[in-house]
């Protein structure tokens, strides 16, 4: 039985306000034409379908778009809600949506109840976990603390017992939304410490065939048998090296794995450049970026005059600036009441207009304009004084 295995679609989500729409709807394209072109069996979706619990109308709407297409192609999906997702609103109207082959499994306490598909070889069950959180969960699954690790153990318990009642050679895929130990991280994730430590042991997917992940956004391989899909799309700048893709998983007659990457489309590819503003608007090594969704970092010294004007002209692309001075303030620290200990507020707005551009003190106007503020503070306060 051949599979596909994608996850953390995050529909709605912008990049530094640039809306990622058409670029969503460009990889949900690819997706069903990598269905029908490679004659998948089962789409599987390891959650966070959407970025948040309550999504834009616009992303509802293609949601529903691509569950059309699928169900047109007789293609069965099993999808899983995520921590971004709300289990109840995506899990409206499952028990319909069965009838045409999109199975959502946002339910904890259906853990173990499976889907089974069959193939020459015989059934394959495959076992939807949505996002546990612990504190929510975990008396629905009877586990015997509230944190990530026991959470899953007691839902993954719950699959086996389900298997081994099954006939023997029945197959086992297992969905799962977490963050397994071993795992890399990006920027893009949302933390789900809470209830505990986050990460879960490998392990937990012990006896059956294949684990499908979501969560983490990079594509990678923990085991043969246990896969993080990552996400279509790149969400953050942590992501500028992640090679965007999902999986093509096979499961032979004796449910050996093989799988196989098939990239995904690339809106626009991610460029991190650092230096000095006039190195990066000179260095001509950097015009391969110019077509790329940039983020810059300044590392001069004092901040230059309208940077991000600048650089935009030569790279028109550019969603975020950083700045990080090679040299910092040349003054030792001292504590801030000592600093403070004698000094007119003239003196200490000046001090933190030096401080804020690196070094860069207040020329002669910028000081008479703080004086001015300072003067019309200082009356309005005699005024509410007198008022009282």
């Amino acid at each position: 039985m051949r599979f596909l295995h994608t996850s953390d679609w995050h529909l709605g989500r912008s990049f530094h306000r640039v809306n990622l729409l058409a670029a969503q709807r460009a990889f949900l394209d690819h997706l069903v034409a990598t269905v029908r072109a490679r004659e998948i069996d089962a789409v599987l979706v390891a959650g966070d379908v959407y970025d948040r619990a309550v999504p834009p109308l616009a992303a509802v709407e293609l949601f529903d778009d691509a569950l059309h297409r699928l169900a047109g192609l007789g293609v069965p999906t099993v999808m899983i809600s995520g921590n971004h997702d709300s289990a109840r609103r995506l899990g409206v109207g499952s028990g319909l949506m069965e009838r045409a082959g999109i199975h959502l499994r946002t339910d904890p306490a259906e853990c173990g109840t499976p889907v089974v598909l069959a193939d020459a070889h015989g059934p394959v069950a495959l076992y939807g976990l949505p996002y546990l959180e612990p504190a929510m969960v975990r008396d629905t699954l009877g586990a015997r603390r509230a944190d990530h690790a026991e959470v899953l153990g007691a839902a993954m318990d719950q699959v086996r017992a389900d298997l081994a009642g099954r006939p023997t050679g029945t197959r086992s895929v297992v969905l799962a939304h977490a963050f397994v130990t071993g795992g890399a991280v990006s920027d893009s994730e949302r933390d789900i410490t809470v209830g505990g430590v986050a990460s879960v042991p490998v392990t937990v997917f012990d006896g059956v065939d294949y684990a499908a992940l979501g969560h983490l956004h990079g594509c990678q391989t923990l085991t043969e048998r246990v896969r993080y899909s990552g996400s279509p799309l790149a969400y953050s700048f942590s992501e500028a090296d992640h090679r965007k893709s999902s999986w093509i998983v096979e499961l032979d007659a004796d449910g050996a794995v093989h799988a196989e990457r098939v990239d995904c489309p690339v809106p626009r590819p991610l460029a991190r450049i650092r230096g000095r503003l006039e190195q990066l608007l000179d260095d001509p090594t950097a015009a391969r970026h110019e077509d790329s969704w940039v983020e810059a970092t300044l590392t001069d010294t004092a901040r230059p005059h309208e940077p991000m004007a600048r650089l935009v002209k030569r790279f028109p692309h550019l969603v975020s600036l950083v700045f990080d001075p090679d040299e910092g303030p040349t003054r030792s620290l001292a504590s801030y009441a000592q600093r403070l200990r004698g000094r007119s507020d003239q003196e200490i707005a000046e001090d933190f207009v030096e401080h804020v551009r690196s070094g860069r003190a207040a020329d002669e106007q910028e000081r008479a304009e703080l004086r001015s503020a300072i003067d019309e503070v200082r009356v309005d306060d005699m005024v509410a004084e007198v008022a009282r």
